[in-house]
C-alpha cells in the first residue's frame, strides 16, 4: 500500500473480504456484458484494448465501436472516482460509501430499465455497455486510490503469476490468499453470472448491485473497527 493511501474505515479483515465481494461484482457485470452485450468487457478494459487490435483483421467480426464506447465510459467513471477521492478521502466513512453507492445505484438502474426494455440487450446495447463501464471505472478509481494491496478487484493476471512464481521461489510474500482469493472470487462471479443470465441478464445485474450496495453499507457502518466496536457497546 502506498505511505500516503488512505485508511479504511473498516478493520483489515472486513476490508480484504468486502474487495473480494466486488471482484465477484466484477465477474457477475463482466458475464453480462460478454456473453449479452457484444462480446465486450465493462470492467476489464485489457480485453477490450486488444479487441480494438483486433478489429484491424478483416475476419476478425470485432467491431471496434462497442469497446471504444466501453472504453470512453470506464474513464469517465474513474475519472469522476478520482476526483471523489481528492476531495473526500480525509473521511473515508463517507467517500468510500458515496463511491460504491453511487457505483451500486447506476448499476442498479441499468437492470431496471434492460427489464423494461429501456436500455437494450443483445443488439444495440452501446447505451448499456457505457453506463455499465461508466460504474465500474468509478469502482476501479475507487479501489486504485484506496490502494489495498494485491486487491484489485479486476485485473488477475499480475495476481496469478505472482502466487505461481512466488510459491516456487525463496521469497516469501504476505497475503497470498488475496491473490488466490481474488481468483476464486473473478472466477464465482463469472460463473454465477453466466448460470443467472439462462434466466435473465437483468437478474444479473440486480445481484451485481446488491453486492455493491452490500458494500457501501458496510464502509458507511465501519464495520469490524473500533468505531464500530465503540457504538456497539456504549
Amino acid at each position: 500500500m502506498p505511505a500516503d493511501a488512505p485508511a479504511s474505515p473498516v478493520s483489515r479483515r472486513w476490508t480484504v473480504g468486502l474487495h473480494l465481494l466486488l471482484t465477484f461484482v466484477t465477474g457477475l457485470v463482466d458475464a453480462v456484458s460478454f456473453l449479452a452485450l457484444g462480446q465486450v468487457f465493462v470492467a476489464n478494459m485489457t480485453g477490450n484494448i486488444t479487441f480494438l487490435g483486433l478489429s484491424l483483421h478483416p475476419d476478425a467480426q470485432v467491431q471496434p465501436l462497442t469497446p471504444l464506447g466501453a472504453l470512453g465510459g470506464f474513464v469517465v467513471g474513474a475519472f469522476v472516482a478520482g476526483q471523489a477521492a481528492a476531495r473526500l478521502d480525509r473521511h473515508p466513512n463517507r467517500w468510500l460509501p458515496t463511491a460504491f453507492g453511487v457505483e451500486g445505484a447506476v448499476i442498479g438502474t441499468v437492470a431496471v430499465l434492460t427489464a423494461v426494455d429501456v436500455l437494450a440487450i443483445g443488439d444495440q446495447a452501446l447505451p448499456t455497455v457505457i453506463v455499465l463501464a461508466t460504474a465500474l471505472g468509478t469502482q476501479n478509481g475507487t479501489v486504485h486510490h484506496l490502494g489495498v494491496h494485491n486487491l484489485t478487484t479486476t485485473v488477475l493476471t499480475l495476481s496469478l503469476a505472482g502466487f505461481v512464481t512466488d510459491s516456487f521461489s525463496r521469497r516469501h510474500p504476505p497475503w497470498p490468499h488475496r491473490r488466490l482469493g481474488s481468483i476464486a472470487a473473478m472466477l464465482a462471479g463469472a460463473a454465477v453470472g453466466a448460470l443467472l443470465l439462462t434466466v435473465s441478464a437483468s437478474l444479473v445485474l440486480a445481484v451485481a448491485a446488491a453486492c455493491t450496495l452490500v458494500v457501501a453499507a458496510c464502509f458507511a457502518f465501519e464495520l469490524g473497527s473500533e468505531a464500530a466496536r465503540t457504538r456497539k457497546s456504549a
